[in-house]
């Protein structure tokens, strides 16, 4: 048996899920380097929080507290949240639906 047929995993439901995953990892990490005060200035941070501020611009300023970090971790803490929650779960229904047509 194959290590697909034994796992349940495939192809479409392993890639949500490392989307799901590297969304996430991007918001953790500007949460973070805000948290650490990470210079700005620098093409890393400066791309990371540029990343994160476009991943999660659907949710930007949904709070705003006076506490410029409790603003940053919700603001930015609650997509990441979402994003492995529901890229999980979708992943979870791709594979039970492959498993019900085989």
């Amino acid at each position: 048996m194959s290590r697909r047929h034994r796992y349940g995993s495939s192809h479409a439901a392993t890639a949500v899920t490392v989307v799901a995953d590297v969304t996430a990892v991007i918001l953790g990490l500007w949460i973070v380097m805000y948290l650490l005060d990470a210079n700005r200035a620098n093409d890393l941070v400066h791309f990371v929080q540029g990343a994160a501020r476009w991943l999660a611009g659907w949710s930007y300023n949904l709070f705003t507290f006076d506490a410029d970090w409790l603003r940053t971790l919700l603001n930015y803490g609650l997509p990441a949240i979402v994003y492995l929650f529901v890229g999980h779960a979708l992943a979870a229904r791709i594979r039970r639906i492959e498993r019900i047509e085989r």
